[in-house]
């Protein structure tokens, strides 16, 4: 697969980026996750990045490697007890022996060789029941979309000239209709309206300026409608047309996929505004390929691009619908006209790495059955570090079935020769930051966030404010509940601290000191401790279950040794994080991002390193300095 991206300079020790995560950001624009928004066009930019090179090839010669040192040997003899331990304290919760296991037994299928399995998670299990059926749909889709390409969508112009019509895009829409029509039955007619509307508001407002807050009332004003009449009836509209509710497809509940419709329908509006108000200079050159993914992202189309038939092409394109990985307009039509070239190698190594991540999951699933466990709250008079378990390996499962959904409707675009983001480029066990978290857990949201909310809103400029509008936003676009409210909240007061550390205890100030290491652990087992109750809360044990959690773990003696022991682990694992090495057989600075020094570290297989999303490419739409934190 070909990329173009820029140099990527050898970063920093990882504890320098943790507390010092506003350092090297120029642009009063960057992300809220600590990505420069600098263009490789720039005429700044090669001398910011040789500033940079300079400064970070300078910290890493002064600090030698640590790898073997005394101190690390005690860190690895953490890490071999502490892992293994781990999951049998996880296993010994869902044991038959357990006396909690009647409560939940009734939630467990039929699994393989003889073990039952836990399918109780209705998103997963959705995914897992209908998977013979996708790959089905996949391999009929694949074969006559390659075939329309080769023999139908002929150039006469060039696919880079705008007088040349993008006839894949007739295709798009003629088997997306068909594949929501099974979906959804007659409630593609829903969606057909609001798609049309949406762009009607679009086209009637062009460049004004209430355009784009009409876009964004309405959108979201469709969430909290969808949401509070649960997809509408045709007879609730008028009697006679309760004859359309009677075939609802496969699926039926199409409101519920729809948040990602929205988000496309966003795109394409806010997307159509800027080019209609970008300066002249940056709509000169738009026939030529672009360099970057982020300019894929950030270089208006063509005016005649912004039509009804690419829109509608771009909102109901079926590898991405139902679940993403969200990708912009104006990316999704550069990739169209500027095709990029994806290898069978790179295909067949995406199939192979889905397909481990299955088999992660199945194994995971049979062996423990947290999810049950969860549901029924069945740890009466469980020891707590057997109660803490539930809830981690809760947070690993939702990390593992989201993994493989995305990785699936991904590999089924980039087979179609459209690239959408990685979505997971981290394991939920391999983040000591805030920050960077939210940089890593579903990444095209991310970067969607950046681009059409917290830039708009001030940007780093006001990050400390427009965080609880960007979370609130979150929280409601995943589901109207209170819990998720509350989620969004702690994520947005859990990550002040580390910013608010960020300023007082910078690099700058602190660097030389020869302790600054281990105090940057510290908050990294603070900012830890912080995501996992934050994610417990909306998507484990709901906030209830995370208040009575708090409250054994502090009313006990056995509560405050678990306390204290995991302080310690995660001591040690920040300890682990923060130090790289250079992978053998890799060039440091040679220009190119597959040949740069990736850092790896223990943590970075996640809990036991059988999912591989330590290599997966980092697509970044709103990202043009070097990778910071990225590996």
């Amino acid at each position: 697969m070909q990329h173009h991206h820029q140099q990527h300079p050898q970063d920093p020790p990882e504890h320098h980026q943790l507390l010092d995560i506003h350092s090297g950001h120029h642009d009063d624009q960057s992300s809220f996750v600590g990505q420069s928004n600098l263009s490789p066009s720039s005429p700044d930019h090669a001398s910011i990045s040789t500033r940079k090179h300079s400064k970070r090839t300078q910290d890493r010669t002064t600090q030698p490697s640590l790898w073997n040192t005394k101190e690390f040997y005690f860190y690895y003899l953490v890490f071999a007890f502490c892992v293994p331990y781990m999951f049998k304290t996880a296993h010994d919760a869902s044991s038959e022996s357990n006396p909690n296991y009647e409560k939940y037994k009734h939630l467990l299928s039929d699994g393989f060789f003889g073990y039952k399995v836990d399918n109780s998670d209705g998103q997963y299990a959705g995914f897992r029941n209908n998977l013979p059926i996708l790959v089905l749909v996949v391999c009929i889709y694949l074969p006559l979309s390659h075939m329309f390409n080769h023999f139908v969508a002929s150039t006469q112009y060039g696919l880079s000239s705008p007088k040349q019509t993008l006839y894949r895009t007739y295709f798009f829409l003629a088997f997306s209709c068909i594949y929501l029509y099974f979906m959804y039955g007659n409630s593609l007619l829903k969606i057909g309206l609001i798609v049309g509307i949406n762009y009607v508001i679009a086209k009637i407002g062009r460049g004004a300026r209430w355009m784009p807050l009409a876009t964004w009332v309405f959108n979201l004003g469709i969430l909290f409608l969808n949401e509070g009449y649960r997809g509408y009836n045709f007879g609730d509209v008028h009697e006679g047309l309760t004859w359309l509710d009677e075939n609802k497809g496969k699926e039926g509940s199409w409101h519920i996929h729809f948040n990602f419709t929205m988000l496309r329908l966003v795109s394409f509006n806010m997307d159509y505004y800027w080019s209609l108000t970008a300066p002249r200079e940056s709509l000169e050159d738009r026939e030529r390929a672009p360099h970057s993914d982020k300019e894929r992202c950030s270089m208006p189309a063509f005016a005649e691009d912004y039509n009804f038939l690419y829109y509608a092409a771009y909102a109901l394109y079926a590898p991405l619908y139902v679940a993403g990985p969200i990708i912009t307009f104006n990316d999704f039509v550069s990739q169209l006209r500027y095709p990029k070239s994806i290898t069978l190698r790179v295909l067949i190594m995406w199939v192979g790495r889905f397909l481990f991540s299955l088999a992660t999951m199945e194994f995971t699933i049979h062996y423990m059955y947290m999810v049950a466990i969860s549901k029924t709250q069945a740890w009466d008079n469980d020891p707590i570090l057997q109660i803490c378990m539930i809830g981690l390996f809760n947070l690993v499962l939702i990390w593992l079935k989201l993994l493989l959904i995305w990785r699936f409707f991904r590999l089924w675009a980039l087979a179609d020769g459209v690239e959408a983001p990685e979505n997971m480029i981290r394991c939920v066990t391999n983040n000591y930051s805030a920050l960077g978290f939210w940089r890593s857990w579903h990444r095209s949201f991310n970067l969607w966030l950046i681009r059409y909310v917290y830039v708009p809103l001030g940007g780093a400029r006001t990050a400390m404010y427009n965080i609880w509008v960007v979370f609130t936003f979150v929280a409601i676009w995943h589901d109207i509940q209170l819990r998720l409210l509350a989620w969004g909240w702690l994520i947005s007061l859990f990550i002040l601290p580390e910013i608010i550390a960020g300023k007082i205890f910078s690099k700058q100030k602190w660097g030389s000191w020869p302790y600054y290491r281990h105090l940057c652990a510290v908050g990294a087992v603070g900012n830890i401790l912080m995501m996992m109750i934050a994610n417990m809360v909306g998507f484990c044990l709901g906030l209830d279950g995370v208040k009575r959690m708090i409250s054994d773990l502090f009313g006990s003696a056995q509560g405050w040794m678990t306390i204290l022991g995991c302080l310690v682990a995660l001591f040690v694992c920040a300890q682990v994080q923060f130090e790289p090495v250079p992978r053998k057989g890799l060039e440091a600075h040679t220009g190119r991002r597959e040949n740069a020094v990736i850092r790896l570290r223990m943590h970075r297989w996640g809990m036991f390193g059988l999912t591989g999303v330590q290599v997966g490419q980092d697509r970044d739409c709103n990202h043009s300095g070097g990778h910071r934190g990225l590996l």
